[in-house]
């Protein structure tokens, strides 16, 4: 008999605006800055574009965490997008706290397309919380299962 030594590896989605977070997740990798391939983007045309069901339904397909980044506010390419998307992110970890889910598994970060570094240290610092956090169990669908 073998024991098998697995290391927990998160599932991390990042949904991030395209005209700053994802160029800023450009210019750490064209700066060779590195963080986990473990973080999965999605480029989405501003963060106010993410709906509270798409966080939802990524922990129900298995996401261990979730991060959206977007422009800081006042510099949003459509004027107000990241002001809505901080007021329904808002209101989403409310009611994921409601549900049980812990705390840290979603996060909400501005990164200009000018922050490289923050970016790539905003990811591995989201990913060392989700390590410790572990297995997200609360919102796994089972049908989603091996």
């Amino acid at each position: 008999m073998s024991i098998e030594n697995k290391e927990f590896k998160p599932k991390i989605v990042a949904f991030c605006c395209n005209w700053c977070s994802y160029a800023g997740a450009d210019l750490a990798g064209s700066s060779r800055l590195s963080y986990p391939a473990d973080v999965k983007i999605i480029r989405v045309p501003c963060s106010c574009r993410v709906n509270p069901m798409f966080i939802l339904r990524a922990f129900e397909k298995g996401a261990d965490g979730v991060i959206m980044c977007g422009c800081h506010p006042g510099d949003c390419h459509y004027s107000t997008g990241n002001y809505y998307a901080r007021r329904r992110m808002t209101l989403l970890f409310s009611m994921l706290d409601y549900i049980g889910v812990e705390n840290g598994r979603t996060r909400v970060e501005w990164v200009s397309a000018a922050e490289g570094v923050k970016f790539s240290d905003t990811m591995n610092g989201f990913v060392e919380k989700i390590v410790s956090l572990g297995e997200n169990v609360r919102l796994g669908d089972l049908r989603c299962r091996k």
